[in-house]
């Protein structure tokens, strides 16, 4: 019988053992994760590329404006130097129109009409000066002219570059964008599929604790049975005889008292550290759930249970895991220390300070120590001692 006792308990640590690494069969939400990271890294660096395009058609648009105000001021000054020249061309058509359209013989008689040598040679000078005068300066229009043309053209085909330059920035800048649409509609997706692989995997572990609670219960189960026996077997003897039936029987009964787990074997709080909050919590092992209740021995839910343990040790916290929720302070899961309360999302327990957790889990299973507190998303750890 003792044997069939042994092979109970072995059979309920491997199917404890169990929990400690569950094998997913969703998708890696570590690489989902990763390739969102890397897509909204190549969304930044599109990002500052269209910033970068942006500024130059903002810079390009601003150096066309002065392009335009330079082609609008050179066209003036050619119409200014069109009008000036065809107002030389008209002064000098007058002056020729005076000095010719007579006929020679004005010149002849200017140059006739002088009084001396030196006279007519300055009258002869001044014939020449004024011809001279006159093809200069139509010499010089005619260049002006020439060269604010030029100087027009020159401008117009710059604007005409800086005008394409323009319209492929505009098609960069487009193309940016769609590529930027097309990244950032693929975060979106990935974020649906880190959601559904998350989901998937919770779903997964609730059912791979259901199953191994089911399991778990059905060893305690036969652990019970087994013991039930032995403790039967072990009072028989005491039966044939009247002399010893007194002895036997309080033997029976001390083992029954010893095994069944019943308040006067509670031994108190030894200390006030988080050890001794799991040490306590430890000899509730095996006691029933009830929802709602109140009895460490005789059924308690999770947040009963976690407000009695530490009620003991002179800690008051609320009756509900939301209240619970927001006790003592907050810690990291890896600075978790023996005795610190675990708060998931409808349920509580005791880190036990290697990685797993006292709780009233289920009808099914009662208080039990799992190894893996990660069993299920932890909301938070709370330090209350």
């Amino acid at each position: 019988m003792k044997k069939k006792v042994v092979q109970a308990c072995i059979t309920a640590m491997l199917i404890s053992g169990m929990a400690v690494s569950p094998v997913f069969a969703t998708p890696s939400v570590d690489d989902l994760q990763q390739d969102k990271a890397a897509a909204e890294n190549e969304v930044a660096s599109l990002q500052s590329e269209l910033t970068t395009i942006l500024d130059k058609i903002s810079t390009l648009e601003t150096d066309l404006a002065a392009k335009q105000e330079e082609i609008d001021k050179a066209n003036i000054d050619l119409e200014e130097a069109i009008v000036q020249q065809d107002a030389q061309y008209q002064d000098m058509k007058k002056r020729i129109q005076y000095m010719y359209e007579a006929g020679a013989g004005n010149e002849l008689k200017l140059l006739l009409s002088a009084d001396s040598f030196s006279d007519l040679v300055n009258k002869a000078e001044y014939i020449k000066n004024v011809h001279d005068y006159d093809r200069e300066k139509q010499e010089e229009y005619a260049a002006t002219t020439k060269k604010i043309e030029d100087l027009s053209q020159t401008l117009q085909e710059e604007a005409e570059s800086m005008t394409q330059m323009q319209s492929q920035l505009q098609e960069d800048k487009s193309s940016l964008s769609s590529v930027i649409e097309g990244k950032q509609s693929q975060i979106a997706q990935l974020d649906a599929d880190i959601q559904e692989a998350v989901a998937a995997q919770q779903a997964e572990e609730e059912a791979r604790r259901q199953a191994q609670e089911a399991a778990a219960a059905a060893a305690a189960a036969e652990i019970e049975q087994a013991q039930q026996q032995q403790a039967q077997q072990q009072q028989q003897p005491s039966q044939p005889s009247d002399n010893g039936n007194g002895g036997s029987a309080g033997g029976g009964n001390s083992g029954s008292g010893s095994s069944g787990g019943g308040s006067s074997s509670i031994v108190p709080p030894q200390g006030q550290d988080g050890w001794a909050v799991v040490a306590y919590a430890r000899q509730f092992l095996g006691n029933p759930y009830v929802y709602g209740g109140n009895s460490l021995t005789n059924g308690i839910d999770c947040s009963g249970f976690t407000q009695q343990i530490y009620a003991a040790f002179g800690v008051s916290i609320g009756r509900t895991d939301s209240a619970q929720a927001y006790a003592g302070v907050e810690v990291p899961l890896s600075q978790a220390q023996a005795g610190d309360l675990l708060v998931y999302y409808g349920h509580v327990g005791i880190y036990n300070g290697s990685g797993g957790i006292i709780h009233a889990s289920s009808p099914e299973v009662g208080i039990v120590e799992w190894g893996n507190c990660q069993y299920r998303a932890l909301r938070c750890v709370r330090r209350v001692l």
